[in-house]
């Protein structure tokens, strides 16, 4: 599978009491059936194909111990590898879904190399709080 970098779009999902979810299949499309799963930044989940996360992975193990300790055990160590069943849906973590909180309502979105799995409660407060002028502000020298 080659460089995944056009993960994109938000999907409305939900999930059950076993911690089963649908997994959209558009993101399958790109990220593959079996990929993996970890803690993310800002409350939420990242997900990355299995070739993706290797070379995140290798980066953060690049990184001198005295520097990266933290981030090895934020992103390693909370690291699972999951397989999308027949119906497409996926088995998170109880610990994933914990740091989360994830609930019954989900929002799975595509940010370029990696897919973010949110509890909508989250996404929808993240969304409220976001800045305009902050936006317009990281967005300059790009060509917008």
């Amino acid at each position: 599978m080659s460089e995944i970098t056009n993960l994109m779009g938000s999907f409305s999902q939900s999930m059950d009491t076993k911690g089963r979810m649908s997994f959209p299949l558009k993101l399958r499309e790109e990220i593959g059936e079996k990929f993996v799963i970890t803690r993310g930044l800002g409350g939420c989940l990242f997900a990355y194909s299995l070739e993706a996360f290797k070379k995140k992975a290798d980066a953060i193990r690049a990184v001198p111990m005295s520097k990266g300790l933290t981030m090895q055990r934020f992103f390693l160590s909370w690291a699972s590898e999951v397989e999308a069943d027949k119906q497409g849906r996926i088995l998170v973590p109880q610990n994933l879904r914990e740091f989360a909180g994830l609930s019954k309502e989900i929002i799975v979105t595509g940010v370029a190399d990696r897919a973010e799995i949110w509890d909508k409660a989250r996404w929808d407060e993240f969304n409220c709080n976001i800045d305009e002028q902050d936006i317009m502000e990281q967005m300059e020298g790009l060509d917008f």
